[in-house]
């Protein structure tokens, strides 16, 4: 008997995969110029494995470009899914960040880099730790190769730069200081301040972390993203008001 002959099997049928998966739009708070961020893709729902378990908590990072059309390449900016309204998924701020080339291109020699932060809570309950940094630079007539701050300017510098975050980040909501990252106008205003002290450039808000969030609020949610009431039509054009929890879909009879 010839065993090369013989099959020991069958191959298995090849399934696609995709036939149990599910689509869904990204979109952006409505504080953004561009609010589709792109798509999602998730395991239907199948007993008590739902497919918003898979969705809710994950986390979006978008070039700054991306979202608002301005050649802000070198920052990164992070959204997180916090709720699910029909085929949409509904991001919230989560953080910011600097490209590493964009970081590497800043640090030159014969200048003092120097970096500060704050905790600081907005209006809404957010709990933000914000970077800073920031180069000194040359005067107009100086002479000097080097432009170096002394032990006691850094500080001083450091100083103005957790009062102004402090000021412009504690009397406002996040959705204002996003706008506020956005414009760089902290940036803009320690890099003034500082003029006194030393001169300074290239000053940046470096990274922004969120380290506590209030209580989640699909009211507020909504509003973020321009759904105040969350009244939506379905596919029979009647109005349907949204509640924020996930509908299983009905099961489809052909694919």
């Amino acid at each position: 008997k010839n065993k090369k002959l013989v099959k020991k099997g069958k191959g298995k049928k090849q399934a696609d995969i995709f036939k149990e998966k599910e689509w869904y739009d990204v979109k952006a708070p409505s504080y953004f110029n561009k609010r589709n961020i792109g798509f999602a893709v998730v395991s239907r729902s199948k007993g008590l494995k739902l497919a918003a378990d898979g969705l809710k908590g994950r986390v979006y990072e978008v070039c700054l470009d991306d979202l608002q059309d301005d050649e802000s390449f070198h920052r990164k900016i992070k959204l997180k899914v916090e709720d699910i309204d029909g085929k949409n998924l509904l991001t919230n701020f989560h953080g910011m960040d600097f490209t590493t080339d964009k970081l590497k291109s800043l640090i030159k020699k014969w200048q003092s880099l120097i970096e500060g932060f704050a905790d600081v809570k907005t209006t809404d309950g957010y709990v933000l730790r914000i970077f800073v940094i920031g180069f000194t630079k040359k005067t107009k007539f100086q002479i000097c190769k080097t432009s170096y701050a002394q032990s006691a300017q850094k500080r001083a510098i450091r100083a103005k730069m957790v009062d102004i975050i402090d000021r412009e980040a504690g009397n406002c909501s996040l959705q204002e200081l996003v706008m506020k990252f956005i414009s760089d106008s902290i940036a803009k205003e320690i890099e003034n301040s500082c003029q006194k002290i030393y001169p300074m450039h290239d000053v940046n808000i470096r990274k922004v972390k969120i380290l506590k969030k209030p209580k989640f609020d699909v009211s507020r949610l909504l509003e973020i993203h321009g759904d105040a009431g969350g009244v939506t039509t379905n596919s029979e054009g009647a109005t349907v008001t949204g509640t924020g929890e996930f509908v299983e879909p009905v099961p489809q009879e052909s694919v």
